[in-house]
């Protein structure tokens, strides 16, 4: 999976990569020829006392070293601006990947183990990418010029070789081996600490209200205790690693000095041959050693590929059309005819042969007991799901053939948990609409009846606003939440009990200034307090999936027992007539 991913990313690189490979290989051959140079210096300048050629080809040795030292920058600037493009990369891929997921595919994931696969997953990957370029590519090369250029200079004392290389390369592998499911398992916990974290974070002030410090520091614990205990498996590995590495460098030292002494006193090895040797010995050695490096990374690296990898496997549920409506004659007019719509695996469908029309100018309104589908419903609309039965029609075309854009035009939702962003109030209610002037602002504030607490704000529109609005109160996020879609001005309007967090008054003084701005749209209400919808020009009663009956308040209360147990439920019986 690592090779698959690394393979379709490094394709737009292939010159840097390609120029990154020419200046290791010419460093690595610098590095292979200094030993070299440095055994006829001892040979025939040291032991013969000539002082000539020994600064003559001292001169060579710096002039080599020059150019080792020149190619090994370039080769670590190009590697490091290929590793961090590579992550880059990643990243927005990942990024745009989860930005077309449907709700269901989101849920799937978890919002915890998508952050830490855009961002802790693809930094392993790209660390890999990193040490491969700086390190490793020169590996191989290093090894294989060190044995030949070894077994030219003493055939028999090369035999140390044949022993070391596999020891290493035998030990090595089998520590990796215990790796990779460690590494694994150091991730998914990783998500786990990510989860439990943010949702301590994100609900502080439920914890607080239910006292419950202690038990959320509990399962903190818990799960840093977890995370700290796979980490300290995978530590006590790697630390096998680089032991187990130098006891076989300095035996094997050892053993070269041992015979070499043996070679040099039966006169068939030179003593600068002896010291080449030693070097080219420490330089198969080294490349071992980044070899190791390199596999210590490697099972890490290749679990965070194949989680960024099924995130780019997974298609989205919501596919955009292939030939797409980039058109619509009418503008407002809703039709869901025979929809259902059924969780993958799920033994029962949410929702079930659903009829409902929505015309501009009139208000429809959704009610039901908890669970009955009235969001999943509106959810149809915007594409958040799409249907598995039946079809949703805004203007007459299906909204699977439109335009992702021009439905996104069409069509304003205000979810049932409204989100602001990290901004000011301007920023959060021209997301819809970046070109809206302040006086357009101003005015749907006043329609979502937000524009006196906007106004005490310090900075007015530019009042800073808090990741997911948490420096206001549920109504004000509420109302910010209504104005930001009246900005956008779409046909259709869908409110998803949007207005559960306000008081009477102001809900009903939203309601009538709502009525006056959207008189010509299509408006859509989900509401579970009766006296929102009461007087809506249609009511759809939903019940278990089914809508069970469609009418106006007074025709519902007559004929219609689930609307009427609703509303007995929150009215007296001379309040609902």
């Amino acid at each position: 999976m690592l090779i698959r991913l690394l393979r379709s990313h490094l394709r737009p690189y292939k010159k840097p990569i390609a120029l990154l490979v020419l200046l290791q290989f010419v460093q690595t051959c610098a590095t292979l020829y200094l030993p070299t140079l440095n055994a006829d210096i001892i040979d025939q300048g040291v032991v013969k006392g000539d002082t000539g050629y020994i600064l003559a080809f001292g001169a060579i040795m710096i002039g080599i070293s020059l150019v080792q030292v020149v190619c090994s920058i370039g080769a670590v600037y190009y590697g490091a601006r290929t590793a961090a493009a590579v992550g880059r990369d990643l990243r927005a891929a990942v990024f745009d990947r989860v930005q077309s997921f449907s709700a269901r595919e989101v849920g799937h994931f978890g919002a915890p183990s998508l952050i830490t696969r855009t961002t802790n997953d693809v930094q392993q990957v790209q660390m890999l990418v990193l040490m491969t370029f700086t390190l490793v590519v020169s590996a191989p090369i290093m090894c294989v010029g060190g044995i030949v250029l070894a077994l030219g200079l003493d055939v028999p004392l090369s035999g140390v070789l044949l022993a070391v290389v596999p020891v290493l390369g035998i030990s090595v592998s089998l520590i990796v081996r215990r790796l990779r499911p460690l590494f694994r398992t150091m991730q998914e916990r990783l998500d786990t600490v990510n989860r439990v974290l943010r949702e301590q974070i994100t609900g502080n002030r439920v914890i607080r209200a239910f006292v419950k410090d202690d038990y959320e520091k509990d399962r903190f614990r818990k799960a840093n205790a977890d995370l700290t205990e796979v980490s300290l498996g995978t530590g006590r590995m790697l630390a096998l690693m680089f032991p187990i590495v130098m006891t076989v460098i300095n035996f094997s030292s050892i053993a070269v000095v041992w015979f070499g002494a043996h070679r040099i006193d039966s006169g068939g090895m030179e003593i600068g041959a002896l010291t080449a040797f030693l070097a080219y010995l420490m330089q198969i050695v080294m490349a071992v050693m980044m070899a190791t490096f390199m596999f210590m990374m490697m099972p890490r690296a290749e679990v965070c590929a194949e989680r960024i990898q099924e995130v780019l496997d997974t298609e989205t549920s919501v596919v955009p059309p292939a030939e797409p409506v980039r058109e619509l004659r009418r503008r407002g007019f809703l039709e869901i005819r025979g929809a259902g719509f059924r969780y993958p695996g799920a033994e029962e469908p949410v929702l079930k042969s659903i009829d409902v029309v929505a015309r501009p100018g009139e208000t429809t309104a959704v009610i039901g007991s908890t669970g009955s589908g009235k969001s999943t419903l509106l959810g149809l609309v915007p594409r958040l799901f799409d249907v598995t039965e039946g079809e949703v029609l805004v203007d007459g075309v299906d909204v699977r053939r439109i335009e992702p854009r021009l439905l996104a035009g069409a069509v304003g939702l205000v979810p049932q948990k409204p989100y602001l962003f990290s901004g000011t109030v301007a920023t959060n209610l021209r997301y819809g609409n970046p070109d809206a002037t302040d006086e357009e602002l101003w005015h749907a504030l006043e329609v979502a009846q937000a524009k006196e607490f906007v106004e005490r704000l310090d900075g007015g529109l530019d009042a800073p606003i808090a990741q997911g609005g948490t420096n206001v109160s549920g109504g004000q996020r509420q109302r910010l939440a209504i104005a930001r879609t009246l900005v956008q001005r779409p046909g259709i309007y869908l409110f998803d009990d949007s207005f559960s967090a306000l008081d009477y008054a102001t809900d009903a003084a939203l309601r009538a200034a709502l009525g006056r701005e959207t008189a010509e749209a299509t408006v859509v209400i989900v509401a579970q307090r009766v006296a929102t919808i009461r007087d809506a020009d249609r009511i759809v009663v939903l019940d278990e999936g089914r809508v069970v009956g469609t009418g106006r308040h007074h025709e519902l209360m007559a004929d219609n027992e689930t609307y009427r147990e609703i509303v007995l439920s929150q009215l007296t019986e001379a309040e609902a007539a």
